[in-house]
């Protein structure tokens, strides 16, 4: 059970960081809590006991999302709901409702964080890979001496290893910035040892582009997770088919030279076969992706019909 002594919900940031310094080493700061909630239970921590909770989700400024030229800032407080029902977060990062639809229920998904989905850095994590295929960054804030300081760095490089990333003491995780990508099909693939709320085996995020006339790639994004201490890019695989005529052969080429990212402690076997058919089969239906959201836009603008 999760207990404390006080709890917080700041509605700024700049009291969520006067909350920080003054529970130094005595707090916990939690959004949609369906990470720290079950690991407060029998079994696993037990009885977790804090003197200050600090709940952030009332802060206006991490619920918001916003389209700056090609790149989509989101707060830190985004939903998987949101992902997977917001028209705007549909259009411009659809992967997102195809990885969110897969994540837990509909009753977790209303609580839980993109922000905290990454933070929990979980090598098996539903959200990672499409973030890495979109060239995600990472928004650290904090509040030093009464100033605000802010941190950028890329989503691989904040995370480290399976539950670390590099948040530091006294910052918060504030935005995440990722490509806009509504002219891309996409694909999400994930299996795991159970058919609802499922714990990832191995999960993968795929985005292609083709040319005008539709025969050769000319973007590919593929990521990996589940299959090691951290979701990985798989750019060789990538770089394999960019500029390439679209040919199964090619495509095989490319699953095969992803199985080399499988670097967990059990079941190797079983996760290259995944991985290979994974990679394939999310390639193929990125394609009908594409080629569907093409038809799409071109109906749209067919010239209207004058009934009058």
């Amino acid at each position: 059970m999760l207990y404390c002594d006080h709890y917080h919900v700041p509605q700024t940031l700049d009291e969520a960081f006067d909350l920080i310094q003054i529970n130094h080493d005595r707090h916990k700061v939690l959004a949609g809590a369906t990470d720290l909630l079950p690991w407060a239970r029998e079994g696993r921590a037990g009885d977790v006991n804090f003197e200050a909770v600090i709940d952030i989700t009332k802060i206006a400024d991490l619920s918001k999302w916003e389209l700056h030229g090609s790149r989509v800032s989101l707060g830190a407080n985004v939903t998987m709901s949101q992902l997977l029902n917001n028209p705007f977060l549909r259009k411009h990062i659809p992967i997102m409702a195809k990885s969110a639809i897969w994540f837990a229920d509909d009753q977790i998904r209303e609580q839980a964080t993109l922000a905290g989905n990454l933070i929990n850095a979980s090598p098996a994590a539903d959200s990672t890979p499409p973030m890495l295929a979109m060239n995600a960054e990472i928004i650290l804030d904090r509040k030093l001496n009464g100033k605000f300081m802010q941190r950028k760095m890329s989503l691989d490089e904040f995370v480290t290893g399976p539950g670390k990333t590099k948040l530091e003491e006294g910052e918060l995780l504030t935005r995440v910035i990722c490509d806009s990508m509504p002219e891309y099909g996409s694909a999400f693939e994930k299996v795991g040892h159970r058919r609802s709320l499922v714990i990832s085996t191995v999960c993968l995020a795929a985005l292609i582009r083709l040319t005008e006339d539709g025969t050769k790639f000319k973007d590919v994004r593929l990521a990996l997770g589940g299959t090691g201490p951290v979701p990985v890019r798989l750019h060789e695989s990538e770089a394999c088919l960019i500029n390439q005529t679209v040919e199964t052969e090619l495509i095989n080429k490319s699953a095969n030279l992803a199985i080399k990212h499988v670097n967990s402690r059990t079941r190797q076997d079983y996760r290259r076969e995944v991985v290979f058919n994974f990679v394939k089969r999310g390639i193929m239906e990125a394609i009908k992706d594409f080629n569907k959201a093409c038809t799409e836009i071109k109906n749209d603008i067919q010239p209207g019909i004058d009934h009058g």
